[in-house]
């Protein structure tokens, strides 16, 4: 794609535009097309994304956000910065996504907390799908509105539901290690919702007049994508589903040799997911020696997350759901992520997977 994306960047650097371009409006036309969304917003980043629907929706002190503890930081961070408080609730160790059972735990956690539970943020991990069909009913049922944190999953699929069209809105990141990243930091929101989408695309601009720039309505941020960086996704949204094939068929491979010997990640019926991390669970072996092997041998892992959200020093203050989080806390000292591409051809995947196999013998 080299060819391709160094014409796009030039003609960026040649018209000028760097800010609010046109190729911004192009991208954002493109992705409503690939998503099915009625309105598609970009932004500046995944967390920047979060943190404008959470100010379009009126977060304040006092409410509460429930919200999944295994996952970066983002997802909490953004209802912390507008002084609400999260609630963490508890994964499903074979999906890492949110447990239904422990939602309803969390929404009783905020209650007795004094808090106003206002909303629910769906982590999609990995790349894939949270259980949607468990989770919408419960929001309806108790007058949350659902926000779905794609960072990690779009261009997947729920059920026949394209990851974009879940929801009140959704937020994702184009971070370089995304499935579809940028060269750079950037984000995007999508929503069907009209009149949210005229208020995110105020915030997004120091909530100026969508029609006069200097009658600022609302305080906003600053918040848009820049024109390179909706150039350089322009090209790269091109070959995403071809891509997105790419990693499933990796993934299954990794599958097939290896689910004798580690827990390998499942996906749910009728899913597609982007495979933003294949991520492994260790059955009772010292990870950082495997870890060790791995490099030796020249193969290269990550960790994905070491520390859940309830744990860590900004957040172990926030309320946690029942009387803990087993389910994150045991996959945060089990999980280790391969390499995941969709250029990872089927020779070098085979040395990873022998790798793989030799140091857990």
């Amino acid at each position: 794609m080299g060819e391709s994306l160094d014409f796009s960047i030039m003609k960026v650097v040649n018209h000028g535009a760097y800010i609010m371009g046109p190729e911004v409006f192009e991208l954002e036309n493109a992705l409503s097309e690939f998503c099915g969304a009625s309105h598609s917003i970009s932004c500046s980043s995944g967390t920047d994304a979060l943190a404008l629907i959470l100010m379009a929706k009126g977060v304040k002190p006092g409410d509460a956000v429930l919200c999944p503890a295994f996952t970066f930081a983002a997802t909490a961070e953004v209802v912390a910065w507008l002084g609400a408080s999260p609630v963490f609730i508890d994964v499903k160790a074979d999906t890492f996504n949110i447990d239904p059972v422990s939602l309803a735990q969390g929404l009783a956690t905020a209650k007795a907390a004094g808090l106003r539970p206002v909303g629910v943020i769906a982590v999609d991990l990995f790349g894939q799908a949270a259980d949607y069909n468990a989770i919408e009913p419960f929001c309806a049922e108790h007058s949350l509105w659902l926000l779905d944190d794609a960072a990690q999953s779009f261009g997947g699929t729920y059920k026949g539901r394209k990851i974009g069209t879940i929801g009140m809105a959704t937020a994702t990141s184009f971070f370089p290690a995304k499935p579809l990243g940028c060269y750079g930091d950037g984000g995007a929101i999508f929503t069907d919702d009209p009149d949210l989408a005229d208020i995110i695309r105020s915030l997004r601009v120091h909530g100026q007049n969508n029609n006069d720039k200097y009658d600022n309505q609302r305080i906003g941020m600053t918040g848009r994508m820049d024109t390179i960086q909706a150039a350089v996704l322009i090209e790269k949204l091109k070959v995403f589903e071809d891509e997105i094939a790419a990693r499933n068929t990796i993934a299954d491979r990794y599958n097939a040799a290896l689910a004798d010997v580690v827990d390998v990640p499942r996906i749910q019926e009728s899913i597609v997911s982007v495979w933003a991390q294949y991520t492994i669970c260790l059955r009772g072996r010292d990870r950082q020696a495997f870890a060790a092997s791995l490099k030796a041998q020249g193969v290269p892992t990550a960790i994905y997350y070491p520390r859940p959200l309830h744990k860590q020093t900004a957040y172990r203050h926030y309320p946690v759901a029942g009387n803990g989080l087993p389910v994150s806390d045991s996959l945060a000292e089990k999980v280790i992520s391969l390499p995941m591409h969709p250029y990872l051809d089927a020779a070098l995947q085979d040395r990873i997977i022998e790798s793989v196999r030799a140091s857990l013998a």
